[in-house]
């Protein structure tokens, strides 16, 4: 299921400069940010906390708030697959430990052994054989009911991952390009209203039929100038309500999926103690532990934790004022 793609919209931009632009990013002025309410109030959720860019801890470069939420994504997959490398161990050790028990029961040591204590020493050395099949049907069970899952959920992970990062990463380079088109036209207009002034100044000095002429042409060309800055700025808004738009429905399917691989592994976790009671219930007191921190597993509570570590900024984008 794909997330749904939420029909938000910046909001609009007023007369006054009610804005500042960020990495080629428009937000809110600090009077204006309780103008602002979150996406999803008390859900602590990916589309309310990642609008901003932040230092790159390894190098000197910005990394986006949607690349944290990738990045994210990418250490949860690695830790599913060193999760299934763990049960691969725990399968070989009792697959060992099942092989020694049966080679152990077939030693003919005290095998003369006569009356009652020669039957029971018989029945203790038939437990070993019994105890190392249920180890096999306890390794075998592991590989397919555990180990095989965890390692083939979300096989393309990574491609889709991918095509996430190249999406929004083609979507920001746009908004820069047409951010530098703007700060360009902005130019061009200071340029063109300076020589209109220049020129108004020496009509005002001289009066001259050339200097009126100039005058007419200047202020002709100022109004191009601004005409083809709102242009501009209506091409940046444009480019910043698409880039917002794919940034919450984008946010929200990296949240569901993470929603998705915690809850799946919670499931194959628990099957696992479940055999593990099935193997040997004498052993309950040590999965116990394990039986209720698995039942405490909430993904949104662990999400709120990792939002609070991680988050870059819960300011969203708005249009940018001229």
């Amino acid at each position: 299921m794909i997330a749904e793609r939420v029909a938000v919209k910046s909001p609009p931009s007023n007369t006054q400069t009610h804005t500042s632009g960020i990495n080629c990013v428009t937000f809110p002025l600090p009077l204006h940010m309780s103008e602002q309410q979150l996406l999803k109030p008390d859900e602590w959720s990916y589309c309310d906390y990642f609008w901003a860019d932040r230092k790159d801890p390894q190098g000197s470069a910005n990394i986006s708030g949607f690349e944290v939420l990738l990045q994210k994504q990418l250490k949860g997959r690695q830790m599913q697959k060193e999760m299934a490398e763990f049960v691969r161990e725990r399968i070989r050790i009792e697959e060992e430990y099942a092989k020694n028990l049966s080679k152990l029961s077939q030693i003919p040591l005290a095998a003369q052994e006569e009356g009652t204590l020669g039957e029971a020493w018989s029945q203790l050395k038939k437990s070993l054989a019994d105890e190392a099949e249920v180890h096999l049907k306890f390794s075998s069970k592991l590989q397919s009911e555990v180990e095989k899952p965890l390692l083939i959920f979300r096989e393309n992970f990574k491609k889709d991952m991918k095509k996430f990062d190249h999406h929004m990463a083609d979507l920001r380079k746009q908004l820069a390009s047409r951010n530098a088109a703007v700060e360009k036209a902005r130019k061009a207009l200071a340029d063109r209203q300076k020589d209109l002034d220049l020129k108004t100044q020496q009509l005002e000095i001289k009066l001259n039929s050339k200097i009126e002429e100039d005058i007419k042409k200047a202020r002709r060309k100022s109004t191009q100038a601004g005409d083809e800055l709102m242009r501009c700025v209506d091409l940046y808004n444009q480019s910043q309500s698409k880039w917002f738009e794919e940034m919450v429905t984008s946010s929200l399917e990296l949240e569901r999926l993470e929603v998705e691989r915690v809850e799946m592994i919670r499931q194959h976790l628990c099957q696992y103690t479940t055999l593990r009671h099935e193997t040997d219930m004498f052993n309950q007191s040590t999965i116990e532990p394990v039986d209720k921190l698995l039942r405490s597993v909430d993904p949104a509570t662990d999400r709120e934790l990792w939002v609070k570590e991680h988050k870059t900024g819960e300011l969203r984008p708005v249009d940018m004022d001229i």
